[in-house]
């Protein structure tokens, strides 16, 4: 059945799961999502998940074949089916219906979509509903920001006046990446304390106030070009050196491929010490562009260095512009030629 976000939560908390579940649309709450029902299966007993990726050249057989093997150690079992256009094309809807149509015993299936809207809606779906449950998950809209942040404020352990939650609302610009991140390091600033009010809202984020290269590099691997370019202006007409802001994209590009040649994602950004809000910000980079884009970019920013030390010509500041709009927008890559 179809679930809002409320009804969500109460069936993240029953003491048993449903055959099939689609989560889809925003992605960085389709993530987290996912990672909640993945953490109560664990608590349930489900010793085994099997993750599916569906690419290109995905075979649905593999389906089929995953949800009718036996498994010598473990009782319960999740298929964690990753569907990021949310479009399964002929072969993969004849295969979800027909698990939701005899679903083994014992296993789970749960199928995360990035994509979602009322065009992907389809038979396959319906059959999902059918047999188990849905949630769409989508940004908040304008006069819903200030709600939002005081819910997520208050899973964090966290509150604010209503004029505090307008102030951070009005500060993210409805960016939901960056509210999410702003939120994570509230979480740690103010850990323990009383409610947050307007003005101590204000300092404890004033830092989103003013241009740094943090940022920046936030912007560019977010995918906004439009904002990083602004940063990178910013911080040079407060007469920011460049030598170090590179130094500081060097150090994120490098993370950024050491998390590409990562086998598992997950694992190296636990290693990596990665807040949630920062490890989704790289998968979402890295779903944009291959390893071989982010190496690219490391070797041209490496030269921008060369050229803000003065051991090599060009205009560093505006090749630093070409590659912050090139690790923005992957398409944009011919800047780096």
């Amino acid at each position: 059945m179809p679930l809002n976000a409320a009804q969500w939560q109460k069936a993240l908390a029953e003491d048993r799961l449903r055959s099939v579940y689609l989560l889809a649309g925003e992605e960085l709450l389709v993530l987290e999502a996912a990672d909640a029902l993945r953490a109560q299966a664990r608590r349930l007993g489900y010793g085994e998940r099997e993750v599916l990726d569906v690419t290109q050249h995905f075979d649905w057989d593999d389906l089929a074949r995953a949800a009718a093997g036996m498994s010598l150690f473990a009782s319960r079992r999740l298929l964690d089916l990753r569907l990021p256009t949310g479009r399964p094309g002929v072969e993969g809807a004849k295969a979800i219906t027909a698990f939701c149509a005899d679903p083994p015993p014992d296993v789970t299936l749960l199928i995360s979509a990035m994509e979602w809207s009322s065009k992907h809606d389809g038979a396959w779906s319906k059959k999902v509903d059918a047999a188990g449950a849905s949630v769409v998950f989508n940004a908040p809209r304008p006069y819903e920001w200030s709600a939002w942040i005081g819910a997520r404020l208050a899973s964090r352990g966290l509150s604010a006046t209503p004029d505090a939650a307008d102030l951070l609302a009005q500060r993210v610009e409805g960016n939901l990446l960056a509210a999410a991140q702003e939120i994570d390091k509230l979480a740690v600033l103010h850990r323990g304390k009383t409610r947050i009010d307007a003005a101590e809202m204000e300092n404890l984020v004033a830092d989103s106030a003013r241009y740094d290269a943090f940022k920046l590099t936030d912007a560019a691997f977010a995918g906004d070009g439009a904002r990083a370019l602004r940063v990178l202006a910013g911080l040079r007409a407060e007469g920011e050196e460049l030598i170090p802001m590179m130094g500081w994209l060097v150090n994120q590009l490098q993370l950024a491929l050491r998390l590409a040649n990562a086998r598992d994602f997950a694992a190296q950004a636990k290693l990596e010490r990665l807040w949630q809000a920062r490890e989704q910000l790289f998968r979402q980079a890295l779903r944009r562009a291959p390893r071989e884009h982010w190496l690219a970019c490391l070797a041209r920013a490496a030269r921008i260095d060369r050229i803000a030390k003065g051991r090599e010509q060009g205009d560093a500041w505006l090749e630093a512009e070409r590659l912050i709009a090139a690790m923005a927008e992957p398409r944009a890559s011919a800047a780096l030629a």
